[in-house]
């Protein structure tokens, strides 16, 4: 690599790391806001403010300090983010929150499988929380899951 190279190389990485000092306050309101409120070890905040189309509306908002994140066992968690890695389950809780409730409603959808692999994916996702039991054949994401769920979809999206 010739010297020309190795220094524009240099400067890209300098400016990188000058750029993560300083961001755009009118672009990055909430960071500032968190900012203001986390220890020197930093952490994560998530929020969010939805109405479904069903007409419910949910806000949530939540906080966790990086050193409490890297100090837990996160294997605890597998069995929340396994519930997820299912095409099926991802129709389903989709399906569900924009209205279609009851089982005889999803097993309308032609790519949710018999009604054996239906009750299989629902019990799985009842397991792990993402879903309720709202009645006798009736589902519901928890208000307490929407933002969550929707926030860990946006999360492993490409960043626009």
């Amino acid at each position: 690599m010739e010297v020309e190279e190795r220094l524009a190389a240099l400067e890209d990485r300098v400016a990188a790391l000058e750029g993560r000092k300083s961001v755009d306050p009118a672009k990055f309101w909430a960071l500032t806001g968190l900012r203001e409120r986390l220890p020197d070890s930093g952490g994560v905040l998530f929020t969010g403010a939805v109405s479904l189309p069903t007409g419910e509306y949910y806000e949530w908002q939540q906080e966790a300090m990086a050193e409490d994140q890297f100090d837990r066992d996160w294997s605890d968690l597998s069995g929340v983010l396994a519930a997820l890695g299912h095409p099926v389950r991802l129709l389903l809780l989709k399906e569900i929150l924009k209205g279609a409730r009851s089982t005889a409603e999803l097993q309308e959808h032609e790519s949710l499988g018999t009604t054996g692999q239906l009750y299989h994916h629902l019990r799985q996702l009842v397991a792990a929380g993402w879903l309720r039991a709202a009645g006798r054949g009736q589902y519901a994401v928890p208000g307490s899951r929407v933002v969550p769920l929707l926030v860990v979809l946006a999360a492993i999206q490409e960043p626009a």
